[in-house]
C-alpha cells in the first residue's frame, strides 16, 4: 500500500481540511492516509456522501477489497470500512478480481446493493455480481452473480444509474442497459442493446429529459478520449455525440467512473469522477480526476481543466478555488537544493529542472501549512518518492508521484494537507522506475524514461 506517515503525536496536531476539490494528486483521510477508491460511485445516504472505491495494492491487481468513506462536503473523507473484504474463498476470494463497486439502495426494500464486476486474474470469468446490506457503509455479504433469465452476466465493466423514479439499471461494456427487479437484486429487462464496441468504463447520468451514456476505448490502462451519447430514452435511439473534454487530452488524463449530480437551490452541479490510472503502483500512484461538467441540451463538455474547484452544497455552484500562495521557481536555487544530474529546458509552456537519475532529488526548506509540487508529465516520465519533514528531521508524509504521461502535461503533482503551521522540509527523489506494461493482447504501453521534473513550488503560509 502507498507509504502515507503523519504521527500525530509528535505533531501533537490533527490535518487541517481541504476547501476544494483536487485532481491529479494524492487526497488523504481523517486517518492521515491516502484515499483508495478507485472504479468509483458516490451515493448521498441523510446528508452525506459516501464514496465506494478499489483497495489496491502495488503487487497484484488481485481484488483487494472495497473500501468506504464519507463526506459531508465531497472535500474532507473519513474512512468508514472496507465494505466489502476479501472472500476467505470463492469467486471473491484471494487471486480473484473485484473492480468498479457501484451502490444503490433499493426505495422497495431500504436495502443497500452493492454491483461490481468479478472475474480471474487473467479476466475469463467474468460476471456482474452484487453484495448486500442493511447499513449505507456495510459490513456488505457477496451474493454471487446477479441473474437474467437465470444465467449470470457474463460481461466485465459495468456501472449503475438510478432513474428520478427510483427505479435501478445496470450498464455494461458496449452500452448495454438492463433494468433492476424492485429488490435490486435480479434483472427484469434488457432495456438496451450494444451501440458501440470497445466502448467500456460505462457511466449514465440524466438532465431533465435527456440521458447522456459516457464510455472509454480498449486501451487497457492507458488513458484515452472517451465518448459520449445522448437519447431521450433508455430505449434508445442513442446517438453518438464525440468527446466531452478536448481532443487528445484522454479525457484530461483520466478515464471514466460515474457521474454524481449535486443539485442545489440555483442549478445542479454533475460532478464527473474519473480515474488517472497508474499500473503497476495502483495502490501508491493511482489518483482521481474530478471535474465539473458544462451540459446545454445535448452538448457535454469538460472544456477547462480545473486544478481546484469548490461547490457550494447549497446552491450547488461550481467554482474555481482562489488562494493566495507563495511560488519559488526551480531556478531558485538560494531556496531549492539539487542533488544528482539536474538539467535545465525551457519550452512554450514552461521552464523544468529534470532527472532520470536514481536517487537524484530536490530539497525545499519552507514555513507554512501546506506545500505544492508543480511538474510536467511526459511520455518518458517515472515515478518520484515525496517526503515531507518537520523541523526535527521527523518524516511526517511520504508518497509516490507518477510523472507519466502519454504527451507533455505541465500541472499539479502533488499537495500535502493542511498541516500544523510549521517549517518543515520537502523532499523528492527519483525512483528510477516506471509504469509500464503489457494487455493480454500483448499491446505495450506505459513510460519510456524515469524522468521527474520540477516547474515550481507553491506554499500556503
Amino acid at each position: 500500500m502507498l507509504l502515507v506517515i503523519f504521527q500525530r503525536a509528535a505533531m501533537g496536531q490533527k490535518l487541517g481540511t481541504y476547501s476544494a476539490v483536487y485532481s491529479g494528486v494524492p487526497w488523504f483521510d481523517d486517518r492521515g492516509k491516502v484515499v483508495s477508491a478507485h472504479g468509483a460511485n458516490i451515493i448521498k445516504d441523510k446528508g452525506r456522501f459516501y464514496l465506494f472505491g478499489e483497495a489496491h495494492t502495488d503487487t497484484s491487481n488481485a481484488f483487494a477489497g472495497f473500501n468506504c468513506y464519507s463526506s459531508a462536503d465531497l472535500y474532507n473523507w473519513k474512512f468508514e470500512s472496507v465494505a466489502l473484504p476479501v472472500q476467505k474463498s470463492g469467486k471473491l476470494g484471494p487471486n480473484r478480481v473485484g473492480e468498479r463497486p457501484k451502490v444503490m439502495k433499493s426505495p422497495k426494500t431500504g436495502e443497500y446493493v452493492m454491483f461490481m464486476h468479478v472475474d480471474t486474474l487473467g479476466y475469463k470469468d467474468q460476471f456482474i455480481g452484487y453484495a448486500t446490506a442493511k447499513t449505507v457503509a456495510g459490513p456488505y455479504t457477496f451474493k454471487g452473480p446477479l441473474l437474467f433469465n437465470g444465467k449470470p452476466i457474463k460481461r466485465w465493466d459495468m456501472g449503475t444509474f438510478q432513474d428520478q423514479d427510483g427505479s435501478g439499471y445496470v450498464l455494461s461494456h458496449g452500452g448495454f442497459i438492463y433494468k433492476l427487479s424492485d429488490d435490486f437484486k435480479s434483472i427484469s429487462e434488457l432495456v438496451n442493446n450494444a451501440f458501440g464496441s470497445g466502448f467500456e468504463s460505462p457511466a449514465l447520468f440524466r438532465k431533465d429529459s435527456i440521458y447522456y451514456f459516457l464510455g472509454s476505448h480498449l486501451t487497457s490502462w492507458e488513458r484515452n478520449d472517451n465518448d459520449y451519447y445522448t437519447s431521450t430514452s433508455l430505449k434508445g435511439p442513442w446517438t453518438k455525440r464525440g468527446l466531452f473534454a478536448p481532443e487528445g487530452t484522454l479525457t484530461w488524463n483520466s478515464q471514466t467512473s460515474f457521474v454524481l449530480p449535486t443539485t442545489g437551490s440555483k442549478e445542479t452541479t454533475f460532478l464527473f469522477m474519473g480515474d488517472r490510472w497508474s499500473f503497476p503502483k495502483q495502490a501508491s500512484a493511482a489518483t482521481y480526476v474530478w471535474q465539473p461538467f458544462t451540459v446545454s441540451g445535448f452538448s457535454l463538455s469538460i472544456p477547462k481543466y480545473q486544478e481546484a474547484w469548490q461547490i457550494n452544497l447549497s446552491t450547488g455552484v461550481a467554482s474555481p478555488l482562489v488562494n493566495k500562495v507563495k511560488t519559488i521557481e526551480n531556478t531558485d536555487e538560494q531556496r531549492i537544493t539539487y542533488t544528482g544530474k539536474w538539467q535545465q529546458s525551457t519550452s512554450e509552456t514552461l521552464t523544468e529542472s529534470s532527472s532520470d537519475v536514481k536517487d537524484a532529488s530536490f530539497t525545499a526548506t519552507f514555513k507554512g501549512s501546506q506545500i505544492s509540487f508543480y511538474g510536467l508529465s511526459r511520455p518518458d516520465g517515472g515515478y518520484a518518492r515525496v517526503m515531507v519533514r518537520d523541523r526535527k528531521g521527523k518524516t511526517i508524509l511520504a508518497s509516490i508521484v507518477d510523472m507519466y504521461s502519454k504527451y507533455p502535461s505541465p500541472g499539479l503533482r502533488f499537495q500535502s494537507p493542511v498541516l500544523p503551521k510549521e517549517t518543515y522540509t520537502l523532499t523528492v527523489t527519483v525512483m528510477g522506475e516506471r509504469g509500464n506494461w503489457s494487455d493480454k493482447r500483448k499491446s505495450n504501453y506505459g513510460s519510456t524514461g524515469y524522468f521527474v521534473s520540477l516547474d515550481k513550488l507553491v506554499i500556503k503560509e
